[in-house]
């Protein structure tokens, strides 16, 4: 069976919306969108780069998939990370997308993802990863296919916006690793128990 891996930056508080760019995501009126990137450093750019040295086949909720789209899809600029997201397979979980045409090597998942990405998992392939899609990943955790996490912890508070998770139900982990950057930002890697 496939696993699943959640990439996700976090702040203290628990928010994960509109890391990148002031105009990522302005949903309920957020205003601090790029908070993340003064967090970069050497440290964080080797650690993700080990996850995107390893095989492995993408999986994005539809906004985060359309944003990667427009930003990712399609560049020639010779960073690791484009080359990466560029061949990667990349399955779309979405109830509303009509087609996943607009970037290569993109799969629609149509219908419920909790439904669609369970069934996905049982697939022989390779193992999925997913960067972002807070919605899809709450709804994963939920039904528990969420298996590793690599949670980027920044030290800092918004106060609003998006948490990672709300509701979510008791689910226990494991820390496998975690390494600290030059900028206070600790990565974690957590392995769901079972």
């Amino acid at each position: 069976m496939r696993s699943i891996t959640v990439t996700m930056s976090v702040t203290l508080d628990g928010v994960v919306q509109g890391l990148g760019r002031p105009d990522e995501d302005t949903r309920g009126g957020f205003a601090h969108g790029g908070w993340g990137t003064r967090y970069q450093d050497d440290v964080l750019a080797r650690e993700m780069g080990k996850g995107m040295s390893r095989p492995g086949d993408m999986l994005f909720g539809r906004r985060t998939w359309q944003d990667f789209t427009t930003t990712w899809g399609g560049r020639t600029d010779g960073n690791p990370f484009t080359t990466h997201l560029n061949a990667a397979t990349k399955y779309v979980a979405s109830t509303t997308l009509e087609d996943a045409g607009a970037w290569e090597n993109s799969i629609l998942l149509r219908g419920e993802a909790a439904e669609t990405v369970a069934e996905l998992k049982t697939r022989p392939g390779r193992d999925l990863s997913i960067i972002g899609s807070a919605s899809l990943v709450r709804d994963l955790h939920a039904a528990g296919l969420v298996d590793h996490y690599t949670l980027l912890i920044h030290p800092l508070t918004l106060g609003t916006g998006a948490r990672l998770f709300g509701d979510a139900p008791l689910t226990e982990f494991t820390l496998t690793s975690c390494a600290p950057t030059t900028k206070g930002v600790l990565i974690a890697r957590y392995d769901r128990r079972v």
